[in-house]
């Protein structure tokens, strides 16, 4: 059975290449182009294949283009290799354009300090949520692809179209495949996540489409693992908006109420239709 492009493992494949990698973009992974979280999986996943330490940190990138749903080259420069941590830059480009430059840090399991703060926000559990198809008919569904392999079931239920406080709570689960035992998919879950709801946080604001609001930057740092978990709560938050810039901040949490990463990004106001 040939695999489908919808699966996240799949879709984020990278291949060895003459200098480095490349990755195949899927259309079914679109927003506005490539989904942004989309493509740093991919960045992450090349350093990846180059890690000795299988254990992402943290992961940060600028967006310099959107490119084409086309082949896209890779190539993974090793910074600092040691027996703790590991650093590499990674280079996205398609055919000679730079589409995003990224940071990976991979660090070793070792003993330490432990504690969590804040503790996971008290939500119902996803199975007594309907789903956000449920709640919304397909006249007002978000027309992107990008949403079709994520099933999602939002804390607030309500459908208004008034202006509510800019923060999404989502349970959300990958589709067709929700969990991953590679640390670097399953922290490639929350990465999209972190990514791609800081607009959806924006929008329960402002209720308009007068504006898009691209990342220019993402980045994340994962604290756990959790392969066997197949519900994850994002919540997501625009705390400032002004000059055409946006500052957002996230959370994502298993159903163990263990915090898997957190992350934050500046988004690009664009005139709808500029």
């Amino acid at each position: 059975m040939t695999p489908s492009a919808l699966d996240l493992e799949y879709a984020t494949r990278v291949a060895p290449a003459d200098d480095g990698y490349s990755a195949c973009l899927s259309k079914d992974w679109e927003i506005w182009g490539p989904n942004g979280g989309y493509l740093a999986t991919i960045a992450l996943r090349a350093a990846g294949a180059v890690a000795q330490i299988k254990r992402p940190a943290s992961f940060y990138c600028h967006f310099l283009s959107s490119p084409a749903f086309d082949v896209v080259e890779l190539k993974v420069s090793v910074l600092k290799q040691g027996r703790r941590a590991e650093s590499f830059a990674v280079e996205m480009a398609q055919r000679g354009k730079p589409v995003l430059q990224a940071m990976v840090k991979t660090a070793a399991e070792a003993p330490g300090y432990s504690h969590q703060y804040p503790s996971a926000p008290e939500v119902p559990l996803p199975e007594s949520l309907k789903t956000y198809e449920e709640l919304h008919p397909a006249t007002r569904r978000p027309p992107f692809s990008f949403w079709e392999n994520i099933e999602r079931r939002p804390v607030d239920q309500s459908t208004t179209e008034e202006p509510q406080e800019p923060i999404v709570r989502e349970w959300t689960r990958f589709r067709p495949t929700a969990c991953f035992e590679d640390p670097f998919l399953d922290a490639a879950r929350a990465l999209i996540l972190l990514d791609t709801y800081g607009f959806p946080a924006a929008y329960r604001h402002h209720r308009s489409w007068e504006f898009l609001a691209p990342n220019l930057d993402t980045g994340a740092w994962f604290h756990h693992f959790s392969p066997a978990c197949e519900w994850l709560l994002i919540e997501s938050e625009c705390a400032v908006a002004d000059g055409g810039l946006m500052g957002v901040g996230g959370r994502v949490w298993d159903q163990a109420g263990r915090l898997l990463a957190s992350g934050s990004a500046q988004l690009c106001c664009i005139a709808h239709g500029a």
